[in-house]
Order: structure tokens, then C-alpha cells, then sequence
């Protein structure tokens, strides 16, 4: 019997991995079950709860290895979750150049007379990259106060720093010099400045040739309602997808590489929460009550901390900023778009921050004034110029550690790069949070949000 077809091809191979599929589909009708009787936000609190304990329950059952890897039902069931759990996060991506592209040129060519995108464009890239220098200085304080390195090493596995590109190359990348490539790529800011020339010559033809661009200004408005209802529909299986990549994160990195770097893991999620309060602060300098907020962004939040993608969340975070925060859609899609991909708190701002003390602390680097001040500088420069580029914590820790002098001690790091799925769940969460955060202050800014509708 040719065994490569369980093996390699079904990847199933023990009995154990046929029981650990049974057991998420049997959660997946207990969802569906308590979807007509809770809440959708409450649904979603439980699906985390679920996923964290089928993660558990299928560690406990495999004794807890050391290196999950090895264990070959494990990596088989890891895959099987991964085709809910992924499989979802790639219907969602489906959506992120079609929405992007629509929203962006729907917005420009529905400007009123008077209203500045110049002005949309620097209020937006001063709010991003002002929350990543706030969140950098965070991470700062909090990796000195926890003293990370001191004292102890993190050499677990090795690390390998990523190439470092030019941020002159790296600018030059995010112009759409082939807009259908830009599509393909997921290049996100290239399709916003494609989208935006578009959407400027339509503003611009409309006065002498409003009749001949009409049909296509029509197919714009058309394809926008068609492309929010897809996004709805595919929404709707969010609670499924949490489970599934949940259980997966846990499953993959096993509980006993948590505990080698604890200190670590705690300093991140202590900075994700005073930056989450910062987050809040300006939310309530901006006119809404805080409290409200929280109650209407459960979705993209959740969805941020158990995906682990900015821009995978993208569809949802523009969807809840505009029906549940009252943000003015274009300023929801335009903020949503270009914070996806530049100015990220999590990964850009207070991982690279983190790291820098930890290898500084490590290696012997003397930390003193003119240290913080370049390596918060190298930070908030480079927050904008990785912006796009797949890994973008790992390249934010490259850039940062090697414009610091530092990149010959990146192999110090490699402890901590070895659980970075668990370190990337909070990241992306203050991701997608200081995102939403800055477009209400923008649209605040802009008297662009219905305050009285949320308050």
C-alpha cells in the first residue's frame, strides 16, 4: 500500500488527528447553534475561549512536546485547523484590493467643493506616525523597567536579520509603475495612489464631461455596494475562522517556548496596554466616550488578535469604523487603507523598541540620551519606509537593529523570534486600534463623524 497518499496527500496518519477534526466541527455547530441567541460580539468572545481550549486540550493529549514540529498528527491537525482558520483570512484578503480600490476613488470624486485631500493625506500620515513615535517611547520605558536581557540569554534558536532595503528603494517601491502587478502584490499604498489618480481625473472631467464619465462613475457606485455585500457575507464566518486560528497558534508553538521568554512576552503585552490607553486617550480628546468605542470595535479587534494580519483585517475595520463609529466611509477606507500599511503601532512601533533594549541590554550597548533619541528617530522613519512588505515586524526589528549598529548581535534575538505568532496576536491588535484611533481623530478633526450617533 503506497502510504504518501495519508502521509503527504491527506495528511492523515493517526486516529488522533481524524478525533482533533471531529472536535472543531462539533464546535463549529455549537457556534452556529448560539448564533441566533448571543450577540455577535459576545459570539466572538467565545470562539477565543473555545480556540485557546481546544489548543490546550490537543497539547495536553500530544503530552506537551518541546518542538511540536515533530510530532506528526500534530503538524496534520495544524494544517487541518489552518484550512478554516487561514482559509478564512484568504477570503478576506480577496476582498482588500477590489474594496481599497473602489473606496479610495468613491471617496475622492464624491469631495465636496472645498474639502482638501492634501490636507486628508497629512493629517492621516502625521497621526500615523505620531502614534508609532508615542508607542516607541512605550516600549522604551517599559523594556527598561522590565531590564530585558539583563542578566539573562535568549539564544534558544538562531535568527537571521532580514535584508535590509533602502528607504529610498523602498518608497520608490510603493509607486504603481504596473498597477495590475501593484494588484496582484497586495501592494496596498501603490493601489491607493493609483485609485487616487483616478478618482482626481474624474473630479477634475466632471465639470466639462460629467455625461461621458458618468457610466463609469456609476460602475464605481455599483461595485461598491457589490463588494460591501461580499464583505458581509464573508464577516459572517468570523466566529468559525477565531476557533480554528486560535487552536492553531497554540498548537504550532507549543506551550513550553511561552515560558523561555516570558519576561519578554509580558514587557509587550504590559506596552500594548498603556498604548492601548493612549489609543483611548485621543479617541475621548476627540469627542467619544471611550466606553462606547470599545463596545463597537470588538469585531476587528478580535479578529486582529486571533488572525495576526493588519491588512487581512482591513474589510473589517473599515465596515465597523463607518456603520459602528460613524465615521464618514471615505475617511474610513482612506485612514483604514494607508494604516494597514504604514505607522503600525504594534509591529513598527513598540516590537523594534523592545528588541533594541533587549540587545542593547545584551550585548553591553551603552544606552544613553542620544541613543533613545536616534533609536526613536530609526523607528519612526522606518515605520513608514517597510510599509507593505510581508513580515513587517521582523523587517521593522532589521531596520531598527541595524541603523542602531547593532545587527551583529540579531542572533541574540533568536529565543524570542521563535514564539513571535504569540507576540504578533497583541501587535497587530494595537495595529488595527491605533489605526481606528487615528481616523476619529482625523474625521474629528474634519467634522467628518457623527459623535451624537455614537455617544
Amino acid at each position: 500500500m503506497n502510504y504518501t497518499f495519508f502521509s503527504e496527500f491527506l495528511m492523515v496518519t493517526n486516529y488522533m488527528t481524524i478525533i482533533s477534526i471531529a472536535i472543531l466541527i462539533g464546535m463549529f455547530f455549537v457556534i452556529k447553534k448560539l448564533s441566533k441567541k448571543i450577540k455577535f460580539n459576545k459570539l466572538m468572545i467565545l470562539s477565543i475561549v473555545l480556540g485557546i481550549g481546544l489548543g490546550i486540550l490537543v497539547q495536553a493529549i500530544a503530552g506537551f512536546p518541546e518542538d511540536p514540529t515533530k510530532v506528526t498528527w500534530l503538524t496534520e491537525v495544524s494544517k487541518w485547523y489552518g484550512l478554516f482558520g487561514y482559509g478564512f483570512m484568504d477570503l478576506l484578503k480577496m476582498l482588500i484590493v477590489p474594496l481599497v480600490f473602489v473606496s479610495i476613488i468613491r471617496v475622492i470624486m464624491n469631495l465636496k467643493q472645498g474639502e482638501n485631500l492634501g490636507k486628508l493625506t497629512g493629517k492621516t500620515i502625521g497621526m500615523l506616525l505620531g502614534t508609532t513615535a508615542l508607542a516607541a517611547i512605550t516600549g522604551i520605558v517599559v523594556g527598561n523597567l522590565f531590564n530585558l536581557g539583563v542578566g539573562h540569554e535568549v539564544i534558544v534558536k538562531s535568527g537571521e536579520i532580514r535584508e535590509v532595503t533602502p528607504i529610498v528603494d523602498t518608497l520608490r517601491g510603493l509607486l504603481p509603475s504596473n498597477p495590475v502587478n501593484a494588484m496582484a502584490q497586495a501592494n496596498v499604498v501603490a493601489v491607493v495612489i493609483f485609485a487616487g489618480f483616478l478618482g482626481i481625473a474624474i473630479k477634475r472631467l466632471n465639470k466639462k464631461y460629467s455625461e461621458i464619465i458618468k457610466p463609469f462613475v456609476d460602475l464605481v457606485e455599483a461595485f461598491y455596494k457589490i463588494i460591501i455585500s461580499v464583505s458581509i457575507t464573508v464577516i459572517k464566518l468570523m466566529p468559525y475562522a477565531v476557533v480554528a486560528l486560535m487552536a492553531t497558534t497554540i498548537i504550532d508553538r507549543g506551550v513550553t517556548s511561552i515560558l523561555d521568554v516570558m519576561d519578554f512576552i509580558i514587557a509587550l503585552y504590559v506596552s500594548v496596554a498603556i498604548m492601548f490607553i493612549v489609543h483611548l486617550v485621543i479617541i475621548t480628546l476627540s469627542g467619544i466616550n471611550p466606553i462606547k468605542y470599545l463596545k463597537n470595535v470588538s469585531k476587528p479587534l478580535i479578529l486582529a488578535f486571533t488572525s495576526r494580519s493588519s491588512l487581512g483585517t482591513l474589510p473589517v475595520t473599515i465596515e465597523t469604523l463607518t456603520d459602528n463609529v460613524k465615521v464618514d466611509q471615505g475617511i474610513a477606507s482612506f485612514v483604514g487603507s494607508l494604516g494597514s500599511n504604514m505607522g503600525m503601532n504594534g509591529c513598527a512601533g513598540i516590537y523594534p523598541a523592545l528588541m533594541a533594549v533587549t540587545v542593547a541590554n545584551m550585548s553591553g550597548t551603552p544606552m544613553n540620551f542620544s541613543f533613545y533619541v536616534m533609536l526613536l528617530i530609526v523607528i519612526t522613519i522606518s515605520s513608514l519606509g517597510i510599509a507593505g512588505i510581508p513580515g513587517t515586524a521582523t523587517m521593522s526589528v532589521s531596520v531598527v537593529i541595524s541603523g542602531m549598529g547593532m545587527g551583529a548581535y540579531f542572533p541574540l534575538l533568536g529565543g524570542i523570534l521563535a514564539i513571535d505568532p504569540i507576540l504578533d496576536m497583541g501587535r497587530t491588535m494595537l495595529n488595527v486600534n491605533g489605526t481606528m484611533a487615528s481616523a476619529i481623530a482625523v474625521a474629528s478633526s474634519l467634522d467628518k463623524i457623527e459623535k451624537d450617533k455614537i455617544n
